[in-house]
């Protein structure tokens, strides 16, 4: 070999160990770099969930040991836990609604009840949930409204009137201002939907007052108050089927508007579920639903019976001349029959009547049964 080529392999070799070195301490830098990168992750993700730790740990404690004194906190009929953190929140008795509500959730917590509590905010989340756990009522109710099932509004509007020291038109006049429906509209969003404004709507809120009976604690309840109170518990029902409907892509207008028809047929010794069914299928097979509590709906009457005059009254209402449901509700359903809304029993029945002397109710797949049952249990007895 001689000194030139001797050179040139010598050369050639300090490249290669030079680039040799040169990577290793590239790949020196980039471990630095990611190692540096990880810690600075670490120490963030550990400083956030401390932070979070301490956070939560601060929530869940008094907001002011010091403070003893009481403060009257009112729970209205039909809340949520989430409501109740926000009332609780807003008054200064806990620090933050969200870790209220998961502290009830993963301690399974329930059985809250409505009322009115002198709290303070001195009191542990145990303490309050304990207290609100009990119903243990500190004032007497000042006020009392009971709605039984089955109600339309302007029922409904005697009751308030009387309890509320207004009349029954004034209360009338505010259950239909579009202004004043609007303003619960935005309140309650995922219950009173523009369905209520249809252009054939008589009352935007029929249906939607739930039937129940309600206690207030002030001295002084205004409409406004009673009339938010019955929606909170028209939405606190609803609550529990909303995976239902949602899964049988039912609206709530609609389900409102079949259990009240199924509310106003039904009697003690009826079956709502098979009401249901038979409603259901008269849609499905495009026939009139022809139930007489729609017509006496139209006509804008309170009275037992239905004339064959009655039934000419022309009116989007009248199920007698419109197929499938009528534009709303025509009254207050309660549970029972917001369920059987929702799960009709599966029958091929497409008539029923009640006899007239006991009540009972009886169904037919075809109207030569139906004709010869109301000839049995109906015609005769008259």
């Amino acid at each position: 070999m001689d000194k030139d080529q001797f050179n040139s392999n010598r050369d050639g070799k300090n490249i290669i160990h030079n680039k040799m070195i040169e990577r290793q301490s590239e790949a020196r830098t980039i471990r630095r770099i990611v190692l540096i990168i990880c810690l600075a992750l670490i120490l963030i993700i550990g400083g956030v969930g401390l932070g979070g730790y301490l956070y939560v740990k601060s929530a869940m404690g008094p907001v002011n040991p010091q403070n003893k004194t009481p403060k009257t906190i009112e729970v209205p009929i039909g809340s949520s836990v989430s409501s109740i953190g926000k009332i609780l929140e807003k008054n200064g008795i806990i620090k933050n609604a969200t870790v209220f509500k998961y502290y009830v959730k993963l301690n399974n917590e329930s059985g809250f009840q409505a009322g009115s509590y002198d709290l303070t905010s001195a009191m542990s989340l145990k303490e309050i949930v304990t207290s609100l756990k009990t119903g243990k009522v500190l004032k007497k109710a000042a006020m009392k409204i009971t709605v039984p099932e089955g109600l339309q509004i302007d029922q409904i509007a005697d009751i308030i009137a009387k309890k509320t020291g207004t009349t029954k038109p004034e209360v009338m006049k505010k259950l239909d201002d579009q202004a004043y429906i609007k303003k619960l509209m935005k309140e309650h969003p995922d219950l009173l939907t523009k369905d209520i404004l249809a252009k054939d709507i008589k009352h935007p809120l029929e249906g939607y007052l739930y039937p129940a009976t309600y206690s207030f604690y002030e001295k002084k309840t205004s409409v406004d108050d009673v009339i938010d109170t019955m929606l909170d518990k028209t939405e606190s029902v609803l609550g529990q089927y909303q995976d239902e409907m949602e899964k049988k892509k039912l609206s709530v207008h609609k389900v409102l508007t079949m259990a009240s028809l199924i509310e106003e047929e039904a009697t003690a010794k009826a079956d709502r579920h098979k009401i249901s069914s038979v409603f259901y299928n008269r849609i499905d097979e495009g026939m009139p639903l022809q139930t007489d509590p729609t017509v006496l709906y139209a006509l804008g009457e309170h009275k037992g019976r239905v004339y064959y005059k009655d039934l000419e009254i022309d009116s989007p209402y009248n199920t007698y001349k419109n197929s499938g449901l009528p534009p709303g509700p025509i009254a207050s359903s309660g549970d029972t029959s917001i369920e059987a809304a929702l799960n009709p029993e599966k029958t091929d029945y497409l008539y029923f009547l009640a006899a007239s002397k006991t009540g009972e109710f009886y169904y037919s797949k075809t109207l030569e049964e139906h004709n010869q049952k109301k000839a049995k249990y109906i015609t005769s007895n008259n």
